[in-house]
C-alpha cells in the first residue's frame, strides 16, 4: 500500500503541492485484471524501444485477455518468446518491433505463433538501482 495524493502533479507549469493523502492505494488494484493470470517478465533487448519498453524493463503480463490489434503481447515464436506489437493489416495479422532496426514478421500460420500474454504495464526505473540489483541477485 502506498499513499495516494489527492492533487494531481503538473507535467506543464507548476501548481501548488498537497500535504495531505487521500487515501493509500495498492498498486495490485493498477496492475491485477486477472490476479491468478498475471505474470512480471524481464525485457532483454531493445526492439520495443520507441514504445519506451527497455533492455531491463519488467513488464506486468495478462494471460487471461485476449489479444486484440494494436496490443503489445508476449508471443511464442519458433519456440522462443518475444515482445512485439499485434497488428492487423488488411486481414494479415504481424508481429511489429517498436524500432526501426528489426523487421516485422508476418503471422502466415497462427499455429506457427501462440498469443502467451497481452502486456498491460511497463515498469522501469528512472534512476537506476534497487530494480536492477533485485534482478542481478535472480540470475
Amino acid at each position: 500500500m502506498l499513499p495516494l495524493f489527492s492533487c494531481s502533479v503538473s507535467a506543464g507549469f507548476p501548481s501548488p503541492a498537497s500535504d495531505y493523502t487521500d487515501e493509500l492505494f495498492d498498486l495490485n488494484r493498477l496492475l491485477l485484471r486477472h490476479p491468478d493470470a498475471t505474470y512480471l517478465v524481464r525485457v532483454s533487448g531493445e526492439s520495443m524501444k520507441n514504445a519506451e519498453i527497455h533492455e531491463g524493463d519488467l513488464l506486468a503480463v495478462d494471460k487471461q485477455m485476449e489479444a486484440d490489434h494494436n496490443h503489445i503481447v508476449v508471443a511464442v515464436v519458433d519456440g522462443e518468446c518475444t515482445v512485439k506489437r499485434l497488428v492487423c493489416e488488411h486481414g494479415t495479422w504481424w508481429l511489429k518491433p517498436e524500432n526501426p532496426d528489426y523487421q516485422p514478421w508476418e503471422i502466415h500460420d497462427a499455429g506457427a505463433v501462440r498469443i502467451w500474454s497481452v502486456v498491460t504495464h511497463v515498469l522501469h526505473e528512472l534512476i537506476p538501482g534497487k530494480l536492477a540489483a533485485l534482478l542481478r541477485t535472480r540470475d
